[in-house]
Order: C-alpha cells, then structure tokens, then sequence
C-alpha cells in the first residue's frame, strides 16, 4: 500500500490515505449555521481521502467557541446537509466530528445555564467571548451520574442527524482536553461513583457513548479520536503508566464494536505506546502527530509506507492547499498557510488559497 492508494474506511471507499484532520474553523453564523463558504471549503478538499469537519457541537451546553457550528437545530442540519451534498458532488468522503466543549467554554458563549464536565474543576485561563472580550473559564457543574444518559443521547441525536444529512459517518472527539477527554484523565475526573477512580472506570463513559452511537447509526460509520499524554486545557495525562492502562482499558472496550477508525493524536506515533494501542484495536488506524501536523509530503508518505498507520491525518497543509493530494502526487510546491486568518473570519484565509494552475 502508499499514501496515494485507495483503501476502505468503515463502510466507505475512500480514494487515498490522506485525511484532513478535525481543525477549528469557527466560520458559522452566530446561531451555530454553517454557510456556503463552509460547503465551499470541503468540497474544494475533497480529492483528500477522508475529510473530518472540524468539531461540531451535540448541544447548546456544548458549544465551545464562537462561530463554532452545531448539530442541533433543523437550520443547522440544513447547512450541513449542503455541506455533504458538496463535498459528494466532488466524489469525496466525509465525516462529521462530535465534539462536547465541556469545561472549555463559559455560560456567555454557550446561552446556557453552565457548563459541565466529569467533576467541578475548572480550567486555569481565560477564554474569548464573540465580541472578543476574555473572561476566566468557569466552573462547570458537575454530572450526576443520572445526567451522564442526557448527553450520551446528546451524541447519539446528533450522529443521527448527520448521517439523515448526507455524511458518510461521524467521529467521537475523544482528544484535545474537551468532555469526553476529561473522563479519561485523573487530573480533570475526580469521580467517586462508577465513572472514575480508576482507569477502567474512567474509560466507561467514553466506551458507553461510542456503543450508543453504533447502536443507532452503525459501526462502519463510527470512529474515534483520541490523544493521549498531549497534556493541554489542564488535561494532564503525565504518568506513564496510568496513561497507558487507561487507554488500553478505553481500547479494549472499543475493539469489540468494530469502529470505522481510531483517529490518534501523539507526539510520536511510531513508539511503542500507540503501536500497542494500534494493534489492541485491530482496525484502521489514522495518525497525527498534534497541532503541527505531519506537515510534510515525506512524513505523510514514509508513515504509510513503514506501516506505522493506515491513513495520515494532515492539518495546516491541509488548510493552505485545497489540492494538496495533487500537489503531493506531483510533487509541487505549497502555499503557506495565512496564521492570522486560520480562526474565524471570512473567506479569507479560508477558501481562497491557490490551486496549482493546470
């Protein structure tokens, strides 16, 4: 196999190895919509093999940031829909992530009540409002044991409406310090009931949300992301050890389902760690190496070549070069990617980089 063959992800055909990693965007109206430069910017990617939309939102609670999109309401799921019809116009593939905010968020971004997480701890910081005033991340409340059903069908509802809008499946946002993260780490799961105290049990409610999600749209359309020992938004994952037992606990709850793909975030995706984790799942594997990215054509290449994952999860160059397979395959120059405009704005920095001229 290479970077550039065509291989099967779940129950879907996908043209290449290379998948576009989930990346916040943060281009939806204020109601959580996203427009047609939204659909614009997925369908231009779509010669990438797997397409992953940044993280959307499964409830109002949720929400993380401004201009984030969700999957919640009949007007967001339209905009969604536009979006797949898209991106399948230009025979690609596309997957939506689900990604509960948790405690990375504040009541003044969400219109909620609160926010909430496995245990009453907030993030130290401060995050940005949408008229861009700071404010310190609040506390959230924290799940009874009773809630944990309600936003576990959060997922669910929203998996349904993605699929019933077009996408070829959805990805679990188990990374990068948001809720379903926070169960798995001891510095931000403090629980004392069934969920927490142990690597087992704090492994039971992310393994519990992925069964849901299969029962009611499938495995084949079902991966999951995770990122172990990455260590951001106060997520703290530093002993070896506990870090490893539980995501060898997480993973032996979710070999069983059959996922479409595990989707992994490390530093080093070729040490033993994720290579263990790797063949404990025994299905696809996607790897990424954190918000740098494998940022090159080589990287990207020798990962598949030398067996460590079965697709490759690219970031910034991803953003910079709607046609990056291309370019790869032809071994082309690239556009460097614009910082100032990778975060909410216009189509500026979005949707009007260069392709390569015929």
């Amino acid at each position: 196999m290479s970077l550039f063959s065509p291989t099967t992800v779940g129950d879907v055909d996908v043209r290449n190895r290379v998948s576009l990693a989930p990346m916040t965007r943060l281009r939806a109206d204020a109601n959580g919509v996203p427009g047609p430069i939204v659909a614009k910017y997925y369908a231009q990617r779509a010669g990438i093999g797997l397409l992953v939309t940044e993280g959307v939102f499964p409830s109002a609670e949720s929400r993380a940031y401004p201009g984030q999109p969700g999957i919640v309401t009949d007007a967001q799921a339209a905009g969604w829909a536009k979006v797949a019809d898209a991106v399948h116009a230009e025979g690609g593939t596309v997957f939506m992530q689900l990604m509960n905010g948790g405690r990375v968020t504040h009541p003044d971004i969400t219109g909620t009540d609160r926010i909430v997480a496995p245990s009453a701890i907030a993030i130290e910081g401060e995050t940005r409002l949408a008229d861009g005033t700071k404010v310190a991340y609040a506390t959230p409340h924290a799940l009874e044991t009773d809630e944990l059903a309600t936003v576990r069908d959060e997922f669910v509802a929203a998996a349904r409406k993605a699929v019933d809008a077009g996408f070829d499946g959805v990805e679990l946002h188990g990374a990068n310090g948001y809720l379903l993260h926070e169960f798995l780490s001891p510095a931000s799961n403090q629980r004392a009931d069934g969920y927490g105290g142990s690597p087992e049990a704090r492994a039971r409610f992310v393994i519990e949300v992925a069964e849901a999600v299969v029962a009611e749209i499938g495995a084949g359309r079902v991966g999951i992301r995770i990122s172990p020992a990455h260590n951001i938004q106060d997520v703290w994952e530093k002993d070896d050890a506990e870090t490893r037992a539980t995501y060898e606990a997480l993973i032996a709850g979710l070999a069983p389902l059959g996922l479409a793909y595990l989707s992994v975030l490390h530093a080093d995706p070729a040490g033993e760690l994720i290579q263990d984790l790797r063949r404990a799942f025994g299905g696809t594997v996607i790897v990424n190496t954190g918000f740098s990215s494998i940022t090159t054509r080589d990287e990207a290449v020798s990962a598949v070549d030398e067996g460590i994952a079965d697709l490759v999860a690219v970031g910034r160059p991803a953003i910079a070069n709607p046609d990056l397979v291309t370019r790869w395959e032809k071994g082309a120059s690239e556009n460097e990617v614009d910082q100032p405009t990778v975060y909410g704005g216009d189509e500026r920095g979005y949707t009007d980089y260069p392709f390569l001229q015929a």
